[in-house]
């Protein structure tokens, strides 16, 4: 596509129930680009050697140790030395998972253009050329709804209570494993509530917005 380079990536950050995930898969469909979200998980497994459903289990959770605590940013992979803090032992897991999909993510952006869902792309790609970071969010509301409508059978309260669990875990796996703070807005280049917007217009929005990155980017070089 004009304006864009060869080799790019958009990475988008969510709320539980914002409709992040079905943003993505729709810029992916309208730039002809390959989409990362459960899939990034089965290749990145492959890669390292480890069963599919062991990433799984454990996708974008902190390790066990931190569940009750207060979300801290230790900067796991930054210098933080959170192996450290509670021993080889309790990170094992986490640090080995953590690992192959850092190292798939680093693959696909050195070789195609792609979208990427959550899983602290943002930050596992800081030093890569030609990436926008998204973060899509909404009312809890609007949420709320938005799960009740693609999960037939839970009730308000069970789908608030799910937003709330999953947003909880979310924002400890981002704030253990980087420097930066989940949801704020420092930490993106765009920030989207889904709630104001069709996903179609959100998604022009952003594809604009990538355009005239890299447009500038280009110029400047």
């Amino acid at each position: 596509m004009k304006d864009f380079p060869d080799k790019y990536v958009i990475t988008i950050g969510r709320t539980f129930g914002s409709g992040g995930r079905e943003l993505g898969r729709l810029i992916s469909e309208r730039l002809g680009i390959p989409f990362y979200d459960k899939m990034l998980l089965v290749k990145a497994a492959e890669k390292a050697g480890l069963r599919p459903e062991f990433l799984a289990h454990n996708d974008e959770k902190p390790p066990s140790f931190f569940g009750g605590m207060s979300p801290l940013s230790l900067g796991f992979y930054s210098g933080g030395g959170a192996g450290g803090w509670f021993g080889q032992h309790d990170t094992a897991s986490t640090d080995r998972i953590y690992k192959a999909q850092s190292d798939f993510m680093h693959e696909l952006a050195a070789t195609e253009p792609c979208v990427i869902v959550g899983r602290t792309a943002d930050y596992i790609l800081r030093d890569v050329d030609n990436v926008v970071n998204i973060f899509v969010h909404a009312p809890e509301d609007a949420c709320v709804e938005r799960i009740m409508r693609r999960s037939k059978g839970l009730t308000e309260s069970q789908a608030r209570s799910l937003a709330e669990k999953t947003n909880k875990l979310r924002s400890n796996f981002y704030n253990f494993y980087t420097d930066k703070r989940w949801g704020h807005a420092s930490t993106y280049d765009l920030c989207l509530d889904s709630s104001q917007l069709p996903v179609e217009e959100l998604a022009d929005i952003v594809i604009d917005y990538a355009r005239r990155r890299f447009a500038k980017t280009k110029r400047n070089a």
